[in-house]
C-alpha cells in the first residue's frame, strides 16, 4: 500500500490538529443534524468552486457519515494553473475537523480528482478512501456511491472531447464569478449563470436524462436499490424503473447536498436558496426600514 507522503494532493493542507482556518468555524446555536450527507463537484482549485457556501454549510450541519463523491479536487485544472485561496484549505479543514470529531468521512474520487483512484483503501487524515461504495439507509435501502464519470459516454470513447468541454465550460464558470461578484455588490443573492444555461440548451437536457437512466440501470444490474452519484452537477432525486436515482448536485453552480434524515428519509438541499431565505429582511425589518426612510 503507498505511504500517506505520496498521495497526490497539495502539501499545504491544514492539520486539524494545530492549524487554526482562515474563517472561523462558526458557532450555532443549534447544528442540523442528520445521519448521512454526501456532498460532490466541489472543484477545490478553481475560481467556480464556491467554498464560502460550502463552508457555511459545513457550520451549521452535522452528521454521522459525510461522503464526498468526487471532483472535490479539481486535478485537471491544479496542473494547468495553480489557484488555491485560503477559504479552499478552509474547507479541507471542515472535513478532516469533522472526521477527528468522530464522523466517518468516505472520499469516492472522480475523473477530475482521478490521481486519487489508486490510493483505493487507504485512510488519510481519518478519510476513507474508496473507488465505490455501498451505504445501507436506516430504513434499510442498500445504495451504490459512484462518483457517475464511469456512466459518461463521453468520458469513456472520447476522453478529448472531455477536455475541450471542461475548457469551455471553465470559461462560463469565470462569466459566472463575474456575474456574481456583481450582484454580491448589488446586494443580491447568488444566482448559477452555468445552470441556467446548461437547463436551456436542449441537447444538455436529453444527456441528463439519458445519463439518470443509464446510472439507474447499472444499480439494478448490481442488485442494490438505488444509486447516489454526482458528476453531472444536477441534483436530482427520483425513481427510475424501479431503482432509486439520487444526484447530490454541486458546489459550482446549483449548490446543493443530498442528506439522509435519521428515519431514511431523503432529501436534496439547495443551500443558495436557504442563506437567501435566512438573509432575507423580515416584515419588521421592512417597518423599520420604512420607518427610517
Amino acid at each position: 500500500m503507498a505511504s500517506i507522503s505520496t498521495l497526490p494532493i497539495p502539501a499545504h493542507f491544514p492539520d486539524p490538529y494545530s492549524a487554526k482556518p482562515h474563517v472561523p468555524e462558526r458557532v450555532i446555536g443549534k447544528r442540523r443534524s442528520y445521519r448521512t450527507v454526501w456532498v460532490s463537484d466541489i472543484h477545490l482549485g478553481t475560481r467556480g468552486c464556491n467554498a464560502p457556501l460550502l463552508i457555511d454549510f459545513f457550520d451549521h450541519v452535522d452528521c454521522e457519515t459525510l461522503y464526498l463523491v468526487g471532483d472535490i479536487i479539481d486535478g485537471w485544472r491544479l496542473k494547468k494553473r495553480h489557484f488555491w485561496p485560503p477559504e479552499h484549505n478552509d474547507v479541507v479543514w471542515r472535513v478532516l475537523k469533522r472526521a477527528k470529531r468522530g464522523t466517518r468521512v468516505v472520499y469516492v474520487p472522480g475523473n477530475h480528482d482521478e490521481m486519487v483512484k489508486p490510493f483505493d483503501g487507504f485512510n488519510f487524515g481519518g478519510v476513507e478512501i474508496l473507488r465505490e461504495a455501498v451505504h445501507e439507509t436506516a430504513d434499510g435501502k442498500k445504495l451504490l456511491i459512484v462518483h457517475g464519470d464511469e456512466f459518461d459516454a463521453v468520458m469513456l470513447a472520447h476522453r478529448w472531447l472531455a477536455f475541450v468541454g471542461d475548457a469551455a465550460y471553465t470559461a462560463l464558470m469565470k462569466a459566472n464569478v463575474v456575474v456574481n461578484a456583481i450582484r454580491n455588490r448589488l446586494g443580491l443573492p447568488y444566482w448559477s449563470l452555468s445552470k441556467v444555461a446548461k437547463h436551456k440548451v436542449k441537447n444538455a437536457v436529453q444527456f441528463i436524462g439519458r445519463y439518470e437512466e443509464v446510472v439507474a440501470h447499472a444499480a439494478r444490474a448490481r442488485g442494490v436499490d438505488g444509486v447516489v452519484c454526482g458528476h453531472i452537477h444536477s441534483a436530482e432525486m427520483r425513481e427510475i424503473e424501479g431503482a432509486l436515482y439520487y444526484n447530490d448536485g454541486d458546489w459550482v453552480e446549483g449548490c446543493t447536498a443530498l442528506v439522509e434524515h435519521h428515519d431514511g428519509r431523503m432529501e436534496i438541499l439547495h443551500w443558495a436558496e436557504e442563506v437567501a431565505s435566512r438573509d432575507a429582511p423580515t416584515p419588521i425589518d421592512r417597518q423599520a426600514s420604512a420607518r427610517a426612510a
